[in-house]
Order: C-alpha cells, then structure tokens, then sequence
C-alpha cells in the first residue's frame, strides 16, 4: 500500500549502518518539460545506491513523509535472513538492521522470486511473506512453507514466523503480502489444488486472510478462475491500496503454451475478478515476477511478458486497466520494479542478463504523467547473483533505485 503517516512510529536502536553508494545519475528533462506539466520540477533526478550491507532483492517503501522502509536478503542463498532497515527523509544512512526471522536461515534468495515481499498496514505495522528454506521450522504439509511475520506492537521486534498453509501445499513460486488501512492482512501464494493431480493446469491461487492486523487467519480459500492454472515457478504480487481494494497479479498456465500475465481485484477481499489477460504463449515456466506501486488515487501495475517488461495503470473504479505499455529494453528484460511520483511520472526499471545463478544489469526509463516514454533513460551493470533492482519516488520529486 501507499504509505500514510506512520501514526505510531517504529521504535528501535539509533546505531545506523554505513550507506554504500553506487552511483548517482541526474538527467535534466527541460526539453520534456511541456509533457511533464503536472511536475513541479524542471528535472528529475534518478538517484542510485546499492542495497545496503551487501544485501540483494531489496523490497523498498516510502511513506509521505519520506522516511524509506526496506527489507533485503543477507547470508547463504539457499538458507539465508532476511533484514528490515529504515531511513528518515533527512537522513543519509539506514538504521541498524532488524532480521525478520526468527529461526536462523530460513529464508532463501535462489531463484529470485522466493524471497520476501513485504507490506505496512495500519498503525505502520510492518508485515513480510516469504519461501521457507530447507532451515525452517518443518511444515505440516507436503513441500516448503509459506512464512509470514509482522512487527511486534512495541515496533521493536519481528515476531517468530508462521506457515499459513493449511491445505493448500505444494509451494514453489514466491508467495506475496498485501495489507490495508482498516487491518486487513492478506497472504497470497499458489499451489496445487488439493485432491487434484499434478500440473500447472492444477494449480490454483490461494489466500489467507486476517482482519486483525495479522494475529489470526482464515483458512487459504482458492480465488483464481477454475480455468487458469498458475505458472508453477514463477512469483506473484499481491497489492491494497488506500481505498482498501485489493490487486493480485499471477501467470496462469491454463495450457502448456499459454501462460498470461491475470490481474484479479476485490473491493471486500473475498469476492475476486479478472480485469486483465496478458498474453505469452512460452512452452516452459519463466520464472518472472511482477510488481505494484501508488500514489494518491493512481495505481501502476508492472509484469514481464515475451521477455519485455510491461506496465499499466489502473482506473479509478479498479474494474479495469488502460492498455499496457512496454519499455524500450533489452532482450530477456524481466524483474520489474516500479514508482509513480505525486506528480504522475512513472519509474520502470528492470533487470537485463540475469539468469539462473548469474548477475547482470538493471536499466530504467521515466514516462511522464500522460504514460509517454521520455528521454530519460539508463543503464548500469551491477545487478548481484538472485538479485533485482526496486525504486520508490521520493517526496522532493526524485525517484531512488536500489540494486
């Protein structure tokens, strides 16, 4: 969700860890001032750092108020940690690092899209999702856990991990959180139907969902078409904006060959419709991962297809979406990353020559408040092994990106 004013902020040891800068990129956009006519600024800055302590697959929020929240990765890959860190809007260093997991090691980062999302519901609680590692507690269920953790009252702690699976087993791609204003927690994840036979043509998407700020939740109930299917290892995104509904984007695998990028919406969190179809006909799972971001009233919406990153934004009555427009990178462009400043620029950025056990690049590209592509545009090497890039606009007008 877009976050509002923390109204009670999270409380933990002033001691901050040193920030590592990579790179800062300003481009000026006075030519592209007359399409950018609702920012206020004549230039936009797109400020770079690496995530910080080494860390990889950052998951990167800014409130109103521009404090920055950010959970990473650390340790082994196969069975690592994961860190929550803060950083106020006047400040140049993150805080010092909280791990989100109890049990040591029971996070893992191979494949880039296991690792863990995260969401700020009210009162600023901080909830994380993640893909149990073979480190973590042993599951009740065939297969690895669906973790999920949430600060502590005191904002001092995260709490020890749960497996919200009850039924719903066989977990492969990423699961995804979303939390809303009113106390809604929703923990989203795909897997087999139970009782039906193997196949993505088998596989469903499944919620849990709390209304008491993630202290208990309902048993995981189905919410995908029959018909979809879902894309075995590949991640998927759950979203709630302000105005409580809820967004969750996923591939489908209906049939070998087709595997659309769906967009389901709910405005009370139980009842669900597709609003969008994105076509991909691909004979093998892609292992791609998709994204959300908003500011004010406006939603955007980011997914991979045919090895090109796509966006979107969705209308106001959340029952349907503009159509979607493409970026201009590379071949297998994939893990998007997207931010909508408050004067409606959009920052896509994704990942360029990463692949199964390999690094590469993150590039990016601005489109002003109308969606057109602008000029400014970027790309720069440095994208670590099971990594990505994120972004998030800033209140003076610039965007960030971690990598």
């Amino acid at each position: 969700m877009n976050l509002n004013y923390l109204q009670n902020p999270i409380r933990f040891a002033s001691r901050r860890a040193p920030m590592i800068l990579a790179a800062t990129v300003v481009f000026s956009t006075f030519a592209n001032f007359a399409s950018l006519k609702a920012e206020t600024v004549k230039a936009t800055k797109i400020l770079i750092e690496r995530v910080p302590n080494g860390g990889i697959q950052p998951q990167l929020f800014s409130d109103n108020h521009g404090t920055l929240h950010l959970v990473y990765f650390s340790g082994d890959p196969a069975n690592g940690d994961l860190q929550y860190v803060r950083r106020d809007a006047r400040m140049a260093e993150w805080s010092k690092p909280i791990r989100v997991n109890s049990q040591s090691g029971s996070a893992i980062a191979v494949g880039s899209i296991r690792g863990a999302q995260m969401a700020i519901g009210r009162n600023g609680r901080i909830h994380v999702a993640w893909n149990g590692s073979s480190e973590a507690p042993p599951a009740t269920h065939v297969g690895a856990p669906m973790l999920y953790s949430r600060m502590n009252d005191a904002g001092t702690a995260f709490e020890s991990e749960r497996d919200i699976i009850t039924k719903a087993a066989g977990l492969d791609g990423g699961g995804s959180v979303a939390a809303d204003l009113r106390g809604n927690v929703y923990v989203v994840w795909h897997a087999l139907i139970p009782g039906a036979g193997a196949g993505e043509g088998n596989r469903a998407v499944f919620l849990a969902r709390s209304t008491n700020d993630g202290r208990d939740f309902t048993v995981e109930r189905q919410i995908s078409p029959a018909d979809s299917g879902a894309c075995g290892c590949c991640g998927l995104r759950a979203y709630s904006g302000d105005d409580g509904n809820l967004f969750v984007l996923f591939r489908g695998a209906s049939e070998k060959l087709n595997r659309p990028m769906r967009l389901l919406t709910s405005r009370d969190g139980e009842n669900f419709k597709s609003i969008l179809s994105h076509p991909w006909q691909t004979p093998s799972c892609p292992m791609s991962s998709a994204t959300f971001a908003q500011s004010g009233t406006r939603t955007v919406a980011a997914w991979e297809s045919d090895q090109q990153v796509y966006w979107t934004t969705l209308k106001s009555s959340a029952s349907s979406t503009e159509t979607p427009r493409s970026t201009s990178g590379a071949a297998k462009s994939r893990h998007p990353a997207i931010s909508v400043s408050s004067g409606g620029s959009t920052l896509v950025a994704w990942s360029e020559g990463t692949g199964w056990n390999r690094g590469g690049a993150f590039a990016w590209q601005l489109f002003d408040s109308t969606g057109k592509a602008t000029d400014v545009k970027g790309r720069q090497d440095g994208v670590p092994v099971w990594s990505f890039a994120a972004t998030v606009a800033k209140v003076d007008g610039s965007f960030l990106i971690l990598h």
